[in-house]
C-alpha cells in the first residue's frame, strides 16, 4: 500500500490542503493561514466531502485569531457566518464550528486564543482519523467473502481527516481479502469518483474500473456488484441520508436485483436536529459545473440547467450505517450514539 500523500496537513504554522480540482493530472497544494482563502477553497470543491470540509473549517477558524488583536466577540461573528456559508448541506461543518464556538467563549479571555483554538482544530482533526479507522474495523462484517464492490463520489483521505469513511471500509476489507475489485462512477459533474476515487484507489493498490454513473444498473444485472459502499454528508435521525447526487439511484437498482446497499459515516453525520431527509437542505450548483468539463465549454452557456449537488435515500432503502460506534440496521435508533 502506498498511501503517500496527505490531504489535509497543517505544518508550519499553515494549512496545507491538496488541490482536489487539479487531480487527478497535478498533484499541487495549496498552503495557507488566510481563513478567507480555506473558506474560497470549501467553496471551490478544492477541498470537499462533509467530514474533509469540517476539520478544514475548524483549521480556518482557528487561524482567523492567528495574530488577530481587534475585538474578538466582531471577529467570531464575521469568520463564522463566511465559514457557515460555504457548504450548506454537510452537516460535519456546523458540527466543527459549534466546536469551535463553543471553546471560543470558553477561551475569549485567554491571552494566546489561537493556541486555545488551534489545539481544538488539531483534536478534531485527530478524532476524524480515530473515527475513519474505527468504520474501517466495523465495516468488515458487511463481507461475507470476497466481494466486487461499487461505490459512489470520493469517501477516502480526499474526503476525510483520516483514511476515509466508505473508502477506508473498502480499504480494509482488501487488507483482509475480502475486496476483489472495486468499480468506482465517475460521479457527475465533477468527476469526483474518476478523478478522486480513481486516485486513491490507485494510490492504495485496489483493483478498480472507472464506470460511467450509467453503467452501474447493467452491472448488477449481470450479477457482477457484491454490495454497494457509499458515503453521506448528512444523516437524519431517521436514516434518511444525504449524499452526492446519484446515490439515490443506486439505492433503487440495489433494491431491486437485491444487492446489500451501505453508507459508512461518522456519528458527526448523523443530525439530531433533523427527523427525516425532508427536512435536509439541498445545495444547488451552477450550471457552469455541468454545461463545461474544467473550462471546456460543452454544450450551450445559455441552456438551463438543474443541477443539485445531493439527493436523499430514503432510509427503507440502506441496509446499514457504517458508524465508528457500530454497524445500524434499518429500522434506524441512533439512541445509543454517544
Amino acid at each position: 500500500m502506498t498511501n503517500n500523500f496527505k490531504a489535509i496537513s497543517f505544518e508550519n504554522d499553515k494549512l496545507v490542503l491538496i488541490n482536489q480540482t487539479k487531480l487527478p493530472l497535478i498533484e499541487e497544494y495549496i498552503e495557507t493561514d488566510d481563513y478567507e482563502r480555506i473558506a474560497v477553497s470549501i467553496e471551490r470543491l478544492e477541498v470537499r466531502g462533509a467530514p474533509a470540509i469540517g476539520v478544514t473549517a475548524a483549521y480556518a477558524f482557528a487561524l482567523a485569531f492567528k495574530n488577530y488583536i481587534g475585538d474578538r466577540r466582531s471577529r467570531f461573528q464575521q469568520v463564522y457566518k463566511r465559514l457557515a456559508g460555504t457548504r450548506p448541506t454537510a452537516v460535519n461543518l456546523f458540527w466543527a464550528l459549534d466546536v469551535m464556538k463553543k471553546t471560543f467563549e470558553a477561551k475569549i479571555d485567554s491571552p494566546d486564543l489561537y493556541a486555545e483554538l488551534l489545539m481544538k482544530a488539531k483534536e478534531i482533526h485527530e478524532d476524524d482519523i480515530k473515527m475513519c479507522e474505527a468504520m474501517g474495523r466495523n465495516g468488515l462484517e458487511i463481507f461475507k467473502g470476497e466481494s466486487v464492490v461499487l461505490t459512489h463520489c470520493n469517501t477516502g483521505q480526499l474526503a476525510t481527516g483520516g483514511n476515509g469513511t466508505a473508502f477506508n471500509v473498502i480499504r480494509t476489507g482488501f487488507i483482509n481479502n475480502l475486496v476483489s475489485h472495486v468499480y468506482a462512477d465517475e460521479t457527475r459533474p465533477l468527476l469526483q469518483g474518476s478523478r478522486l476515487t480513481a486516485f486513491e484507489l490507485e494510490k492504495a493498490g485496489i483493483p478498480f474500473s472507472i464506470i460511467t454513473d450509467s453503467t452501474a444498473a447493467f452491472l448488477m444485472k449481470q450479477g457482477k456488484v457484491d454490495l454497494v459502499v457509499v458515503g453521506a454528508d448528512r444523516i437524519a435521525v431517521n436514516g434518511d441520508a444525504a449524499n452526492k447526487i446519484g446515490t439515490y439511484n443506486l439505492a433503487v437498482l440495489c433494491k431491486h436485483h437485491n444487492i446489500p446497499f451501505y453508507i459508512a459515516a461518522p456519528v458527526t453525520t448523523i443530525d439530531t436536529g433533523c427527523a427525516t431527509g425532508e427536512e435536509i437542505k439541498i445545495e444547488l450548483r451552477s450550471k457552469d459545473e455541468v454545461l463545461k468539463i474544467k473550462d471546456v465549454q460543452i454544450s450551450k452557456p445559455s441552456y438551463d440547467v438543474y443541477s443539485p449537488a445531493f439527493d436523499v435515500t430514503p432510509a427503507g432503502l440502506i441496509t446499514g450505517i457504517i458508524t465508528d460506534q457500530g454497524l445500524f440496521k434499518y429500522p434506524y435508533d441512533f439512541s445509543t450514539v454517544r
